[in-house]
Order: C-alpha cells, then structure tokens, then sequence
C-alpha cells in the first residue's frame, strides 16, 4: 500500500466528517430558507450528491474513501485474502475513525450556523418500513461499489456512488442513511437531518443486513471469487481508487 495506515486512517476521519458536514448543514440551510419539505429534500440531497462527488475524487486515491463502516467491512470480508486487500487492522483503524470524524462533522456543521454543538436528536425513524429502506439502499451501495471493483470501473466511483445516493434519497422512505458512521453522527444533531438516538440501532442493524444482503447479490452476479478486470487496483492498495460513500 503507497500510503501509510496513519494517512488513510486522516483521509476516512476527514472524509466521513466532511461527508456528515455536508448532510447536516445543507439540511439547516434548507430549512432556514424553505418551508417546504420537498425543497428542503432536494436542497440537502443535491448538495450531499455534489459533496460526496468531490469527497471521493480527493481522498480516493488515499484511503480507498469508504466513509462508511459498511463498505469498509464488505471490503475485507471480498478482499482480505488478497495481496492488497484490507487487513483486520486497517478495519480495526478505519471504523473508530469513521465514527469519530462523522460526530465530528455534525458539531461543525452545528457550530458553522449557530446551533448547539450537541444536541441530541428528537427525530424519531422508528418504523418497519423504515428499516426495509435501509436494508435496500444498503444493498444497492454495495452492490455498486463491489460491482465497480469487479468490472475494473472503479475509476467511475465518484459519478456513480454520488449518482446512486442522490437517487437513493428519494425512491426510499428512509432518504437512504445506508452508512452507520453517518448515523451515529447524525444523531448529535436536532436539525432536518437528525434522527433520534433510540432510532439509530435498529437502523444500524437494517444497515448491516442490507450489507450482507448486497454481498450476497455481488456473488450471484459476478461470482464469489471473480477475476480482477485487467488494470483494476484493489481496494485499498497499491493506489486506491475511491470506491464507495
């Protein structure tokens, strides 16, 4: 791997704060300037779209730019027994910084518009369909940024993974969290994009089967073991193409 655990460990914790800093502060400004909830939806996912496009480009070539728990632990689990795939220890460095950088994020973003730095929120997600959301917008993250790798079109990670959450934002009933790292942070936060700390469980559990789910989606299409396409870097060594959100 060209760079160090300590540098790509920076780029996800920064990365996933910026990604969260992003969410949470688009979802103020929404607010702050429309009373209507679909404009405010579509302020927050455009400017999440557009953010998360640019997030990949700069720290892809770092970290592999996962910024979500769940991409990092599909990462291992396809890769690990590859000459360039994640190790237990990058995983075990990666998650807490995730976690950290997207707690990080929602107190900036809190901070940048005067809002308490944290206030936990009172935004209740608690619901079947809901969690179904989850489990299908988690899915189809996978399913992309796996199916990327596998086809050697990794290079297309920032249009695609940005085009698929845009879209995900508004086919499910849940605006598509589908990463436990931003869950966690968005619960730091009482403002549009908040949800309500008693929610986040159930979420993360929703997440975590829809990462299985599109594992097991990634093998029946591409088969569980598929050839690298010539010229594909792993995920995420040698020099990494960014791969997921």
């Amino acid at each position: 791997m060209n760079s160090p655990l300590g540098r790509r460990v920076a780029a996800e914790a920064i990365g996933t704060g910026l990604l969260v800093t992003v969410v949470v502060g688009s979802g103020i400004q929404a607010t702050d300037r429309s009373h209507d909830l679909g404009v405010q939806l579509l302020a927050n996912s455009l400017a999440t779209v557009f953010g998360l496009g640019v997030l990949i480009t700069v720290f892809g070539p770092v970290s592999g730019a996962h910024f979500n728990p769940a991409v990092t632990l599909a990462a291992w689990l396809t890769e690990r027994h590859t000459p360039d795939g994640l190790t237990l220890r990058d995983v075990a460095a990666y998650l807490p910084a995730q976690i950290a950088g997207a707690i990080g994020g929602a107190v900036l973003a809190d901070a940048m518009f005067g809002e308490p730095l944290v206030r936990f929120s009172t935004h209740d997600r608690s619901a079947g369909h809901l969690w179904l959301s989850e489990v299908v917008a988690t899915a189809g993250l996978i399913l992309l940024v796996l199916g990327l790798n596998r086809t050697g079109r990794a290079a297309l990670a920032p249009a695609a993974v940005a085009s698929y959450v845009g879209a995900a934002y508004w086919f499910t009933a849940s605006t598509s969290f589908a990463n436990p790292a931003v869950t966690i942070g968005r619960a730091f936060t009482d403002t549009f994009a908040g949800i309500a700390p008693a929610s986040v469980p159930p979420f993360i559990a929703a997440q975590l089967l829809g990462t299985a789910l599109g594992l097991g989606v990634v093998a029946a299409v591409h088969g569980p073991k598929a050839a690298r396409a010539q010229g594909e870097i792993g995920v995420p060594g040698g020099e990494p193409e960014p791969v997921s959100s």
